[in-house]
């Protein structure tokens, strides 16, 4: 193929064949007679792959002149190149942020080469929020501790749902436009980067072979050889040049995506936070026994006392929206006693407390240098420390 393509470009320059067997002696620098030619071209080197290789050969060990590309061409490939390893390293790291786990990935990445659906599993917010919701049935929705966990356990799911939308949205609006790029369009870019070498190397293997040729009409021969490699490297440049100067509408693209994906990571963490106070708001009314079964034990032979966790905001400690915080206070001043309906069930710590059902309605009283965060409970004939956090005085 190669050898009919070098005879080609001499019989359409008019070349006889004492031309070509005088040119094939200014390239390889041997004289071949008219009857060895046949022999020649039947020879597994090829004449034009020899020259080509020749070129690059001595340009490697400095014995070739070599045509050096214009300085913004040259600004072009290293801005294209940079924004090649940049966008691999950008793309690399965001996949790890949205799957930290690496054999998750690699199995991700197996299904999208066989074409085939990822498998729908649930993220590790959601795992966490179902086990809450199985272990609160277990202990039962009546208890304060199985109904917090269930309330837990459903808010760890809201967050896992909206990490899920969040994940989705950065893959189509951010990694795809990114992929897209490596795989496509710096694709082509690298296929005339590597035409524009191979022209290169033909322009100055044509000058080469100019500079050796002796005999006129094989120089008349070179010198129409380079016109046609210098117009074909022309052309070629213009063509890489272009598709170089393109990549300044890629980082236009990419900066849109790096919005559309910091939009996606503010929904997120924003829906994220408002599940968690939402959350707060209706943890704020449970007291933490268990801290306060930890300073049991670490006290030796003094009595029981429960100290329940100082409340999360002024605004989750009003357990009466009637009658608020200075209903109690009243009440911690006075000697009498006050109708109360209990909010939530709540299950004593000890034989001094009294366990509450919710929306039962109990008396409640004030004791001399008991903590402020408790009362003293009565319902018949029982009677023990109640926390005010559970409580709504009536009227």
């Amino acid at each position: 193929m190669e050898d009919t393509v070098f005879l080609g470009t001499f019989n359409a320059a008019g070349g006889t064949l004492p031309q070509i067997c005088a040119l094939t002696q200014s390239c390889v620098g041997q004289f071949l007679r008219p009857h060895d030619l046949v022999f020649a071209l039947t020879w597994p080197v090829k004449i034009l792959t020899l020259s080509f290789n020749l070129q690059f050969t001595e340009e490697k060990l400095g014995q070739a002149e070599k045509t050096e590309l214009d300085a913004h061409l040259e600004n072009l490939l290293c801005r294209a190149e940079c924004t090649k390893q940049n966008t691999e390293r950008i793309m690399k790291q965001t996949e790890v942020l949205l799957q930290p786990n690496p054999n998750v990935r690699i199995e991700e990445f197996l299904y999208e080469k066989l074409e085939k659906k990822v498998p729908t599993r649930m993220n590790n917010h959601e795992v966490l929020g179902q086990s809450m919701i199985e272990s609160g049935s277990e202990f039962g929705p009546g208890t304060a501790y199985g109904n917090a966990l269930i309330k837990c356990g459903e808010t760890e799911k809201q967050i896992g749902g909206a990490e899920r939308e969040f994940i989705q949205s950065s893959a189509i609006n951010f990694l795809t436009p990114f992929r897209n790029f490596l795989e496509g369009d710096f694709k082509t870019i690298l296929k005339e980067r590597k035409l524009l070498q191979v022209k290169r190397l033909d322009l100055d293997a044509a000058k080469t072979r100019l500079k050796k040729a002796r005999v006129p009409d094989a120089r008349a021969v070179a010198e129409q050889d380079l016109r046609m490699t210098q117009s074909e490297f022309d052309r070629q440049a213009e063509i890489t040049r272009l598709l170089l100067e393109g990549v300044s509408s890629t980082h236009a693209h990419h900066l849109r995506c790096l919005t559309d994906f910091v939009e996606a990571q503010t929904t997120y963490y924003a829906q994220s936070y408002q599940y968690m106070v939402d959350l707060q708001k209706q943890l704020g009314s449970f007291p933490s026994t268990f801290s306060s079964n930890n300073n049991q034990s670490s006290s030796s032979g003094g009595a029981s006392i429960s100290v329940p966790t100082i409340p999360l905001s002024a605004s989750m400690l009003s357990p009466s929206p009637g009658l608020g915080l200075s209903g109690f206070h009243e009440l911690r001043n006075s000697s009498g006693s006050r109708k109360a309906r209990v909010l939530y069930d709540y299950d004593a710590a000890g034989s001094s407390e009294l366990s509450l059902l919710a929306d039962e309605v109990i008396m409640v009283s004030s004791v001399p240098g008991m903590d402020s965060d408790w009362l003293m409970g009565e319902r018949g004939t029982q009677k023990g420390k109640v926390p005010i956090t559970y409580l709504e005085l009536l009227n």
